[in-house]
């Protein structure tokens, strides 16, 4: 016997939207099509569309450091509440997830804690080029987190020597927060105190693109994996499309 039929959903197959029902058994999906066998409990999906789960690669859930605002157990549960089954959490927490001691920290933080699948990525810096070197078996780690322009917290790589330190040291996919942080300084003057219209002009398409070209020569230099988080403009995309073996 089945354990689940959802029934009569809507599922993207073969480029489409198709009436069908899933069966699944022992947390796995056994059928897709017609099904009228029985089963342990039927869910009518009729006028909804039936998705898997999704996997968010760029969280923040604040935990440790600022859990006023967030943290691993509510962020879990938020992430569940929609659809998302899975989460990759950043390392600029406070103190910053950059080293083993802090990310075992945080996995003991997650545990028993968390509604959802969950890994951490550990965060470079311009200093600890030698523990990235060693993280390819670090249980719960997804990859490598480069900030190559100025966010939250104090993980900032941002002078293209560390950045390769980064890179030629890497032992898993580095991903990365990809602005020039000269062109970001350059473009202070233009912020508007009060005025949200001034923000892409300091953070600018030229900021942008500069950094994720500079990303792309490094990565094909040392063929590594490079993961551009939070694409913001054409030009990325089009360049980007011409560099998809990394």
């Amino acid at each position: 016997m089945l354990d689940l039929i959802i029934k009569n959903g809507s599922c993207y197959i073969d480029k489409d939207l198709k009436d069908q029902d899933i069966a699944i058994k022992d947390g796995k999906i056994v059928e897709i099509g017609k099904i009228d066998f029985e089963a342990k409990e039927i869910f009518d999906a009729k006028n909804l569309i039936v998705l898997p789960g999704c996997i968010d690669t760029q969280t923040h859930f604040r935990e440790p450091g600022s859990t006023d605002t967030e943290d691993l157990h509510s962020g879990s549960r938020a992430a569940i509440a929609g659809g998302i089954t899975s989460v990759f959490e950043m390392p600029n927490t406070n103190p910053p997830t950059s080293n083993k001691v802090e990310f075992q920290k945080k996995l003991d933080l997650a545990k028993n804690r968390m509604y959802c699948n969950y890994a951490f990525y550990f965060g470079a810096t311009a200093d600890n080029a030698s523990e990235l070197a060693d993280l390819v078996n670090l249980e719960g780690c997804c990859g490598i987190k480069l900030f190559a322009g100025s966010s939250t917290g104090n993980l900032l790589v941002a002078e293209e020597e560390d950045i390769e330190k980064v890179f030629q040291s890497s032992s898993k996919v580095v991903a990365v927060h990809s602005e020039d942080e000269a062109i970001l300084n350059i473009n202070k003057k233009l912020i508007k105190e009060g005025d949200v219209h001034s923000h892409p002009t300091w953070r600018s398409v030229e900021c942008a693109i500069s950094s994720t070209r500079r990303i792309v020569r490094i990565a094909e230099r040392y063929k590594k994996k490079a993961h551009i988080l939070h694409i913001t403009t054409k030009e990325e995309i089009d360049f980007l499309s011409q560099h998809k073996g990394n």
